[in-house]
């Protein structure tokens, strides 16, 4: 029973060192690395369904958590922690590979760090604030974002699915852009709900 209890966090830590071993395995998979190119793909894919793989844990620890009401303080404390260094690991790499541009970056982790702040001052006067169905969104445009990037530069670096394809007359480019662009107006806006909602607590 002790170790049914224990299993969230055991998801949330492991979702800490996944994301670190992605950063190390996605760092080394370019050609400068490895002349390879066939090996170079398959370090991609194995980078990427690690990264998926962490993804899920994030799901499946909340869902443990919630349904059993295995919660605890080390897991409220570990699992924003561990969402955290998730999105920054990955959207890291995908600025590092062009998949990303480094301002949208930014204005996601931007959001994150001040909600962060937010929950931090929060627990102090001893309130919770869970997510809502805005960020339950951006959250889920975000994972989608990143499984999309992954999977590009997976297949061929990137450049040639989000750089230069052309479906329908449109270059893939300009569809993506706008998705990003998008997911940034929806992160923003989430986290911009928080602060409303608790400006009270602010002032005090």
């Amino acid at each position: 029973m002790l170790a049914g209890k224990n299993l969230p966090n055991i998801l949330t830590v492991s979702r800490i060192f996944a994301v670190l071993i992605f950063v190390a395995i996605a760092s080394m998979a370019h050609t400068n690395f490895i002349a390879d190119k066939e090996v170079v793909q398959i370090i991609r894919f194995i980078a990427v369904a690690l990264a998926l793989l962490a993804g899920l844990t994030d799901l499946l620890d909340g869902y443990l958590a919630r349904k059993y009401h295995w919660i605890s303080d080390f897991g409220a404390l570990m699992d924003p922690l561990a969402d955290k260094i998730f999105v920054t690991g990955t959207m890291l790499m995908a600025v590092e590979y062009r998949l990303i541009p480094a301002w949208i970056a930014i204005m996601v982790l931007f959001r994150e760090f001040m909600v962060t702040g937010l929950r931090t001052l929060a627990a102090k006067n001893q309130v919770i604030i869970s997510a809502d169905r805005w960020g339950k969104l951006k959250t889920a445009l975000q994972m989608t974002m990143l499984g999309i990037a992954g999977i590009a530069w997976a297949i061929d670096g990137g450049t040639t699915y989000l750089h230069t394809a052309a479906p329908f007359g449109i270059r893939l480019w300009y569809i993506w852009f706008a998705f990003m662009v998008g997911i940034v107006i929806v992160t923003l806006c989430s986290g911009l709900g928080y602060f409303l909602r608790y400006r009270k607590m602010l002032k005090n």
